[in-house]
């Protein structure tokens, strides 16, 4: 009865803990270059343009979560259909959960405007172009992390400094 109750308390406190692996990768935002970086196993993998916000504020700071993935996203605020070419949204959706929103709100997605790509633009999400964007989006898995900064840092400093803190130690 004992062996059965340990048993128990075991699986319970498993299913509680949080699953991470060693594996997810980090999308690093830094808008000081207006660049956005695939990190892999602590490694910088694809380095791609990006644009912010139209102030530094509209594109919030910190450490979120990719929550939300879509093709051809459909764009609400104006109701443009996904794949349409006035949609501004692009080819893809990687929706986080800035400003304990669900994913839907702010993004990394694609833009059929690329001559805006490396600047200050946007109302708050992160823009790509769309063959980038879309490269992302086949890496990076729903749990990713998206670190999200206005740096003087490399994006090698910023992997490092960062992913460590991402890498607990596997629970067996």
């Amino acid at each position: 009865m004992k062996r059965l109750m340990a048993l128990f308390l075991i699986c319970m406190i498993s299913f509680a803990l949080p699953v991470h692996s060693k594996n997810m990768p980090l999308i690093i935002v830094n808008k000081k270059v207006h660049k956005l970086a695939f990190v892999e196993n602590n490694k910088v993998q694809h380095v791609y343009k990006a644009a912010t916000g139209k102030t530094v504020e509209l594109t919030p700071e910190g450490l979120f979560t990719v929550t939300v993935k879509a093709v051809n996203p459909y764009f609400r605020k104006k109701n443009i259909p996904g794949g349409d070419p006035r949609n501004p949204l692009g080819t893809r959706w990687i929706g986080f959960n800035a400003k304990e929103t669900d994913g839907r709100i702010y993004g990394i997605h694609g833009t059929n405007q690329p001559g805006l790509i490396g600047t200050s633009v946007s109302q708050g999400c992160i823009r790509m172009n769309n063959k980038d964007v879309e490269q992302l989006y086949s890496m990076a898995p729903i749990g990713s992390r998206v670190l999200v900064v206005n740096s003087p840092k490399s994006f090698e400093e910023l992997a490092r400094q960062y992913g460590a803190m991402l890498i607990p130690e596997i629970i067996e």
